[in-house]
């Protein structure tokens, strides 16, 4: 007899039913058996099926534990012998212990169906990590997908994509309709796919000034980026330093400057215009 599964508000759950995109999500994650796989939110266990006969191992860490008496089972099959289910937070989970008792210390492979609500401190935990994933395959909220892939100049660029670009290249993967979980969410999903970087693509002088200057930069998206941190209570900077760091940094890169002249930020520019390597520049110069 089949046990009825309830979702669960608090957690966020919407159990993934349809068997194509369950495909494409295993597919997406390029498994191998020399591959060890860290899935988070198994659910009822459907995609964590199709992870084990595609890669050497998965562990699955599943928050609700009332989940136990059908996960436990559906995982028990001789196709899912590489399957270990762990129930607990991920968000309080020690990463590297995990990596050392299950995968030698070395680098999982990440695929996740994450709960909205947990989506960003999730994956800025896994990027931010000693030793981040070799990749990430998630499913997450189409909008929330699309900012962490923007590029500049677009309204979906923000603050979270210079922070998850800072660490990881990311790619879009295919949109999952309401329709393709029980219960339906009132959202459209997207499955994106991030590469750790080994190093980021810009060098600053301290990370967490530079963070804290993107984050301040979008606090207020309508102002100017001088007005933007201008109020920022923890930078405590004035227009005038601002604007002066604004003057000394290229408006484009060499290859695309024009007869030799190079062009600088407007004082007037908003934050969305500027690039990764840009806010790396502004930060240096205020840090100063």
């Amino acid at each position: 007899m089949t046990q009825t599964v309830h979702a669960k508000k608090r957690f966020g759950q919407n159990f993934l039913q349809d068997e194509a995109i369950l495909e494409q999500i295993a597919d997406a994650a390029q498994l191998t058996k020399d591959d060890a796989v860290l899935e988070i939110g198994p659910g009822t266990g459907a995609l964590t099926m199709r992870l084990a006969a595609r890669a050497g191992s998965v562990v699955a860490v599943e928050i609700d534990e009332s989940l136990r008496d059908v996960l436990v089972p559906a995982l028990s099959s001789a196709q899912a012998a590489n399957v270990t289910v762990l129930f607990g937070d991920i968000l309080k989970t020690d990463l590297g212990a995990l990596r050392k008792k299950y995968n030698n210390g070395k680098h999982f492979k990440v695929v996740a169906n994450l709960p909205y609500y947990i989506s960003t401190p999730v994956i800025m935990k896994l990027l931010r990590d000693e030793v981040p994933p070799a990749s990430c395959t998630v499913m997450l909220q189409k909008e929330m997908a699309e900012r962490m892939s923007a590029s500049p100049g677009g309204k979906e660029y923000g603050a979270l994509s210079v922070a998850v670009q800072y660490y990881a290249s990311p790619g879009l993967i295919c949109e999952v309709p309401p329709e393709a979980f029980r219960p339906r969410p009132k959202v459209t999903s997207r499955v994106i796919r991030l590469l750790p970087l080994d190093v980021p693509p810009v060098t600053v002088k301290n990370e967490e000034f530079f963070f804290r200057v993107v984050e301040a930069s979008f606090a207020h998206r309508r102002k100017t980026l001088v007005n933007s941190l201008g109020a920022d209570p923890v930078l405590r900077l004035s227009k005038e330093q601002i604007a002066d760091a604004l003057r000394k940094i290229p408006a484009a890169t060499k290859s695309e400057d024009r007869d030799g002249r190079t062009d600088f930020l407007p004082v007037d520019i908003r934050a969305e215009r500027l690039t990764i390597g840009q806010f790396a520049l502004l930060s240096d110069f205020l840090y100063n």
